[in-house]
Parts: structure tokens; C-alpha cells; sequence
């Protein structure tokens, strides 16, 4: 499955994999406690900020991550 495949659903997002995409983007996340924290190139909103529910991706999380992507690929479409 590829990345989008993977976000088109929240709820249904293994925290690996959602782990595995922002580690590809954004690089290796600060972690504390449970938050793997990721550093964006801009300031502000979306932050990047995953924890596990279980295996599972915090759905709302999830959905955090594809905004994010999604400003990453409309920044990189500026260039």
C-alpha cells in the first residue's frame, strides 16, 4: 500500500506505518514519553505530533499528518 491508500482511512492506520511516513518526510522525531515529535519547515499549524493508541494511529493524528503532507507538496509546487 502506498501512502495516500494509507491515510484515505484514520481509523484504520497502523501507528508503524503512519510512524514510517512521517520519519520519511519530516526525518527522525524527538520523543518524549509517548510523542514522537517532528520538526516541519514552517512554523505553526500542522504540527507533527503521533502517539500510539494501542497498534493503532490516533485518528485524529492521522489526519494531522495528510494536512501537513499536503502543505509539504503545495510548498514544494512553489519551487
Amino acid at each position: 500500500m502506498n501512502e495516500k491508500e494509507i491515510l484515505i482511512n484514520p481509523k484504520n492506520v497502523s501507528f508503524q506505518d503512519l510512524l514510517k511516513i512521517c520519519e520519511k518526510h519530516f526525518g527522525k522525531p524527538r520523543i518524549r514519553g509517548s510523542h514522537h515529535i517532528f520538526k516541519t519547515p514552517w512554523q505553526g499549524d500542522p504540527r507533527i505530533n503521533i502517539q500510539k493508541d494501542g497498534k493503532m494511529a490516533k485518528p485524529y493524528q492521522v489526519k494531522m499528518v495528510k494536512q501537513a503532507l499536503e502543505k509539504l507538496e503545495a510548498q514544494h509546487e512553489e519551487k
